[in-house]
Formats: C-alpha cells, sequence, structure tokens
C-alpha cells in the first residue's frame, strides 16, 4: 500500500509564515531596548536629564569631586590649602627658656635684717636681695631648695635655716638688668640654737651679742650683715 503524495501548500501560506517570523524578531528586539533604557534604581550621582533625581552610577566606579560647587544642598568638601614649607632655619622663641641661666659673677646677694638692733622680746626677720648686674636678662632659682640662711656669733655657728627644714620647692624667675629681687615672706629667726638633732626639743637661748647673718641662694653667696641682740 503506497503513501499518499504530501500536500504541497501554497506561496501565500509560506509568505504568511515568513512575516510572523519577521514580526516576533521585531518584538523580541524592541523589548530588549525599552529594557536597557529602563533602569530601576537611582545612585547617589548627580541628576538625570528630566530632574527627577540622581542617575545611575556603579558603586565601584571612583566618582570625581568638584571643589567649588555643592550638589542638593551638601556642601561639597574641599581639599586644604597645601601646608607652608617650615623655614630652615627658624627665628629663636623670646620665650624665658631661651633667656641665659644667670652665672655667679652676674649676680649680687645680699643678707637684710629689717633691724640692726633687737630688744630683748624681739625676733630677727632675714630677707635675701638678689640684683643681676649685668646688662640682659637671665633667669635663677630662687626657690627655698637653693636658700641658706646661716647666723654666726664669731666663729660658733648659732643657727641654720636647713637644720630643720620640712619641704623645699624650686622657683625660677627672670631677673632684669639692675633691679632687686627680694624674699616676699621674711624667715623668722627665733633667737635659739639649731642643729639636726633638736628640732623638736627647746634649745639654747642666744645671748646678748654682735651676730651676723649669712645668706646663700642659687649657689651666690652674700656678704655677712651684722646686727646686735639685746
Amino acid at each position: 500500500m503506497t503513501s499518499p503524495p504530501a500536500r504541497r501548500h501554497s506561496p501565500a501560506v509560506y509568505r504568511r509564515r515568513r512575516l510572523a517570523v519577521v514580526v516576533v524578531l521585531l518584538l523580541i528586539v524592541g523589548g530588549a531596548v525599552a529594557l536597557a533604557a529602563w533602569q530601576p534604581w537611582r545612585a547617589w550621582g548627580g541628576e538625570d536629564p528630566a530632574g527627577a533625581g540622581p542617575t545611575a552610577a556603579p558603586r565601584d566606579t571612583p566618582r570625581a569631586t568638584p571643589t567649588g560647587t555643592a550638589s542638593a544642598g551638601v556642601p561639597t568638601p574641599i581639599s586644604p590649602a597645601p601646608a607652608s614649607p617650615k623655614p630652615s632655619s627658624p627665628s629663636p622663641d623670646p620665650s624665658p627658656s631661651s633667656i641665659a641661666v644667670c652665672s655667679p659673677g652676674e649676680v649680687t646677694v645680699t643678707a637684710q635684717t629689717d633691724k640692726g638692733s633687737y630688744g630683748g622680746g624681739e625676733k630677727p626677720e632675714l630677707t635675701i636681695a638678689v640684683v643681676n648686674e649685668s646688662d640682659a636678662p637671665c633667669v635663677m632659682n630662687v626657690g627655698t631648695a637653693t636658700q641658706s640662711f646661716i647666723i654666726e656669733s664669731g666663729s660658733d655657728t648659732w643657727w641654720r635655716s636647713t637644720d630643720c627644714q620640712s619641704d623645699s620647692s624650686d622657683q625660677v624667675v627672670q631677673l632684669d638688668p639692675g633691679k632687686e629681687v627680694a624674699t616676699v615672706t621674711p624667715l623668722v629667726w627665733d633667737r635659739t640654737r639649731s642643729s639636726v638633732d633638736t628640732c623638736s626639743k627647746d634649745r639654747q637661748k642666744a645671748l646678748p651679742g654682735y651676730y651676723t647673718l649669712t645668706v646663700s641662694i642659687g649657689g651666690v653667696d652674700s656678704e655677712a650683715a651684722q646686727f646686735r641682740l639685746r
């Protein structure tokens, strides 16, 4: 038994099929173009042409920041100006730390008492005075850590301020040329003999007679100043 011959379509049918294929291809291409033009996200870059908001920008792509404008009301950071080069030899700082320390030959130290003669119940008040004899200012440690008062009668040392001194401190001051600096609060001598062993004990009273006061400060000694106890 033989098969019936295949049915052949007319040329018009083939033309319609080819046209349908072309239409489908056009629809596919058009859809792809539409998807490429539509972006469903917005990034943090500039503004889109329609003014609807910021346009998309790849997150892994660095964007240059303008230096004189602002976007969306947010100030744009401006890079700081380059620092000026440091001078090769800076000028000296006119602070006290740059002033020279007083040398012993530039300073005169004087021992002073408030009186030349004291009655039976009076206690001598002792002071140190310092003068810078040079033509330029200098600095000196005049604190209690560098002070010493010594009272003698002839060759007998009666009293030293350092024998029973409980604490001390440093005080660096500037001495201007020709100006005298003196201790603000005088040191009072109680008219007794001192020693490191009798600081908390009753001590021998000084007898009437002539005594001398010698002081030292900052490593500079004074001449002896005489006074009398009656």
